[in-house]
């Protein structure tokens, strides 16, 4: 049998560029939309693993944002418990220090009270006391008796101490008319008392001394003499005083109820 070279040779060209034109025209297209395909694939593929990272960043984010949330939530409500506590603390004792505050001061304008009402009654039995003896003494009154009271004045002041007659004497000798001395008595003294004071005052301290006669019914039958801030008296108001004094002293002692 014989070949016919010139028809394979046809042929074989034939098909090499069938397999050329194939490829060119449907192979290579096929398998560039194959590769597009695939790569949109890979590219989707990264995208949503990309999105899948990011949702995990998120969603991480999210919950770190969470817990701070809550640990800063579960933080202010422990302040403000404690905050609330501490107040609720302080209005106790507060309170407390009030009441026991309220109590005190009701109790000590209580004891105040007492006192004062005791107090007033001393001092009115005080005065009532002195009031009678002044005014029985008054009405016992006379003029020896008021003669008597120079007399006793006029001892007391020549029984004067060193000291005191030292310091009287300096005092009175800066006495002048237009300053003098001033001898007080419960009553009028005679001309005759006057002098016999006068001169009793002059001997006692060596030189002539102004005086200026005044009346003081508070002496009560007594007299006095005083300059520039000292004084020698004598009077029954004295005695008045020694016996209030006394008997202030013994109700003192009487504690109020």
């Amino acid at each position: 049998m014989l070949i016919d070279w010139f028809t394979v040779g046809a042929q074989v060209v034939n098909f090499l560029i069938l397999v050329w034109l194939m490829k060119r025209f449907l192979y290579q297209p096929v398998l560039s939309a194959i590769a597009a395909r695939e790569q949109n694939i890979s590219d989707e593929l990264a995208d949503a693993a990309r999105t899948k990272a990011q949702a995990h960043q998120q969603q991480d984010a999210f919950e770190k944002k969470n817990q701070a949330f809550d640990e800063q939530r579960a933080a202010l409500l422990s302040k403000a418990i404690d905050e609330a506590n501490a107040e609720r603390s302080r209005l106790l004792v507060e309170a407390r220090k009030n009441a026991a505050q309220a109590s005190s001061d009701q109790a000590k304008a209580l004891i105040d009270e007492t006192q004062r009402l005791h107090d007033d009654l001393v001092r009115l039995t005080q005065e009532q006391v002195y009031d009678i003896s002044r005014r029985v003494l008054a009405d016992l009154a006379s003029v020896s008796l008021e003669q008597r009271a120079c007399e006793v004045f006029i001892q007391r002041l020549r029984s004067l101490d060193d000291r005191a007659r030292e310091a009287l004497s300096t005092a009175l000798k800066v006495a002048s008319p237009q300053a003098p001395a001033l001898l007080r008595s419960a009553f009028e003294l005679p001309v005759a008392q006057q002098n016999a004071i006068q001169t009793a005052i002059d001997e006692c301290f060596g030189q002539t001394i102004a005086l200026e006669f005044q009346i003081l019914p508070e002496l009560v039958s007594g007299v006095a003499l005083s300059v520039n801030g000292l004084k020698v008296a004598w009077s029954i108001a004295d005695y008045l005083e020694a016996i209030s004094t006394t008997l202030q002293a013994r109700l003192s002692k009487t504690e109020p109820v």
